[in-house]
């Protein structure tokens, strides 16, 4: 049986902030029912509840390092059959009340945090007898583990298989240097990374050093390669694109299974959505205190309000469609304060037919995907997002610009009678291109409602579960093994 180790420093249902928790709550438990003894490494924040969590010790060791000796504390629990392990370590890990803090603390935990690592897996080994056959780390908080598995490791280590999943570009513990070099973590000398100014660039020493890579949707393995997408990292991408690899994230239909979702007024299925899911209309226009009819086509948005998600072409679509046309609005996010001013101002302005809930609410969002016509998510760029696969599943039809994982899941509708097409799909950044398409919209729910009902029966249908996911992560997996085993047979 394969071993997988994912590290990462969010992991749902125990730390979440955005959908790295939710790929690296959710994958492992895929990996397993495919026969993967997957398990998990995180830091043991202050805010996870141990009691609730059923979390237990594990192990206390001391680590040395520059700056010290730390007493790390590693905790265990069981999530669904699945080993979970926690690091504690205080300053860095133990007291705080949310995963991320100020950009220079930032740093030096989560250096720490790759140095704790390292120390954690041999007490895996020493303890439970267990070492991974791949470690599979996360984004820029996790990606010094390679090169320091291979330069900081011993003879086993430095032999470690490894797979870095890029979950955003965007964000690469650039200008890390000093906080390595206090960290005592040196010789960042691989050769792209000294001919490309990157070896200060955390994401990018994972990129140079991991055995395989991959990211999550295939249009967004093929972004990444040019500057518009990969921003400084383009040109090392370009370089290691054989060992790219894009997966689309999965959406565990288990759990998000509107026949069984108690936040929603009415369950339903593919089956009996026509007759049921109007209540979760009715319901979601009485909540956000608007008019209640069927025949009023409504927009739905659930998302972080930021620059990436495209609102800034959105707001003057809909300021104009709501201006002139029968619709309807519910918003709900939060995130940059001009966003969130934006939002508010068009609530004040269209009070009969917007509304903005300027919050986090896990419950409103499902009745959101459960109750909304047209489900807004217009993106600059999204890695792969989940927004729309859980608009689909949950009956509504998604409207999304054609970058990354939103091209890869949303199939134009072909303008007739529907014999393709879960949704809308625009190209050009630019408010004019989202206000036509929601025109396009607005004009099929109110004239072509057979074809509609159709749309929604093969979204609601599609798969995006993990299992096929999964399958191409064992495929990864394998691959870096079977390097790993060759770097051991011949080491340089």
């Amino acid at each position: 049986m394969m071993r997988v180790l994912l590290a990462s420093v969010e992991a749902a249902p125990f730390a979440k902030v955005g959908g790295l928790a939710d790929v690296v709550g959710s994958l492992p438990l895929a990996l397993r029912r495919l026969g993967v003894d997957a398990r998990v490494i995180l830091p043991g924040y202050g805010f996870i509840n141990h009691l609730a969590y059923g979390v237990q010790p594990l192990a206390e060791f001391n680590l040395s390092h520059r700056l010290g000796t730390s007493v790390i504390r590693l905790y265990t629990c069981q999530h669904v059959g699945m080993p979970v392990y926690f690091l504690q370590a205080p300053p860095y890990f133990g007291s705080e009340g949310q995963v991320y803090s100020a950009w220079d603390w930032d740093m030096q935990r989560f250096i720490f945090f790759n140095q704790a690592l390292m120390a954690a897996m041999r007490q895996l080994e020493e303890r439970l007898h267990w070492r991974p056959d791949a470690l599979h780390v996360n984004d820029w908080h996790t990606s010094l583990l390679p090169f320091m598995l291979q330069s900081h490791g011993d003879a086993e280590q430095s032999a470690q298989a490894t797979v870095l999943s890029i979950h955003n570009i965007a964000y690469q513990g650039r200008s890390a240097g000093g906080f390595m070099w206090q960290a005592g973590i040196h010789g960042r000398q691989h050769p792209h990374l000294v001919e490309l100014g990157l070896a200060d660039n955390l994401l990018g020493i994972g990129i140079a050093y991991s055995d395989m890579i991959a990211t999550v949707s295939p249009r967004y393995a093929d972004e990444i390669k040019y500057p518009y997408a990969g921003y400084e990292l383009a040109s090392l991408i370009e370089r290691r694109s054989s060992d790219l690899r894009g997966i689309l994230n999965g959406l565990d239909s288990n759990i998000w299974d509107p026949a069984t979702d108690r936040a929603l007024a009415a369950n339903f299925d593919s089956g009996n959505f026509t007759s049921k899911r109007s209540l979760n209309k009715r319901h979601l226009q009485s909540v956000a205190r608007l008019p209640v009819h069927d025949d009023i086509p409504l927009v739905g948005i659930v998302s972080r309000l930021v620059a990436q998600k495209g609102f800034d072409l959105a707001l003057p679509a809909l300021r104009s469609l709501l201006a002139k046309r029968e619709l309807q609005l519910v918003a709900l996010g939060a995130g940059e304060p001009e966003l969130e001013q934006a939002f508010w101002q068009l609530e004040q302005d269209f009070a009969a037919s917007a509304r903005a809930f300027l919050q986090f609410d896990s419950v409103l969002a499902q009745q959101i995907y459960a109750g909304c016509d047209i489900f807004l998510m217009p993106s600059h760029f999204e890695p792969c997002g989940i927004g729309q696969m859980m608009a689909m599943r949950y009956g509504a039809l998604p409207l999304v610009r054609a970058t990354g994982g939103l091209a890869d899941t949303v199939i134009n509708y072909d303008d007739g009678e529907a014999e393709r097409g879960t949704g809308f799909v625009f190209q050009w950044q630019e408010a004019q291109a989202v206000a036509g398409t929601l025109t396009w919209a607005l004009a099929t729910f109110r004239d072509q409602r057979s074809a509609w009902r159709r749309m929604q029966k093969r979204a609601m249908q599609a798969d995006f579960s993990w299992e096929k996911s999964a399958s191409q992560y064992i495929d990864l997996y394998e691959i870096a093994a079977s390097r790993a085993i060759a770097r051991r047979a011949d080491p340089k």
